[in-house]
């Protein structure tokens, strides 16, 4: 079996759905009318690039069906890869997402909410009730010094003292 990368699969995917109305869609992977693939590699600045591998044009494995035959009977089958004990269920899924968006190590909690005094409406999420109230300190201002040679940059000073 064979892994390749986004570049091949555009490759097979160019020859499958076509983008152009003069070519004829083709099946790479057809005994009888498929293509064989001439993989070209090339270093292109340090890496390898697949860019001038291509499809020859479409003809049979071989004239003979006994051939053929047999080399079907060599695939391999990929009911394994499509087992579902490969997958996770939508629900792990959605509580890896809404861990990952929270950015907590946990899911997003709502029995966190935490009921404050007799009014049972008013509702406080836990975190926020339990964290003091710190008013936000002010950025340190530094002060710039432009060079009066250049005009564009002391226009920008003039702008930025205007307040």
């Amino acid at each position: 079996m064979f892994k390749f990368g986004k570049k091949i699969f555009d490759k097979i995917k160019d020859v499958a759905e076509p983008q152009f109305e003069d070519e004829k869609p083709l099946n790479p992977f057809d005994f009888w009318e498929g293509a064989n693939f001439k993989l070209k590699i090339r270093n292109v600045e340090g890496y390898r690039n697949y860019d001038k591998s291509e499809f020859d044009s479409p003809s049979p494995i071989s004239e003979d069906d006994s051939i053929i035959e047999n080399i079907w009977s060599k695939q391999h089958s990929l009911t394994a890869f499509l087992d579902s004990k490969n997958f996770k269920s939508y629900d792990d899924l959605k509580k890896k997402l809404d861990m990952v968006l929270s950015g907590g190590t946990s899911a997003i909690k709502k029995a966190e909410e935490v009921t404050l005094g007799e009014d049972a409406n008013y509702v406080q999420p836990a975190a926020a009730a339990s964290r003091p109230a710190v008013a936000p300190k002010a950025a340190p201002t530094k002060e710039v010094d432009f060079d009066d040679d250049d005009e564009s940059l002391s226009y920008f000073s003039k702008l930025a003292s205007d307040d």
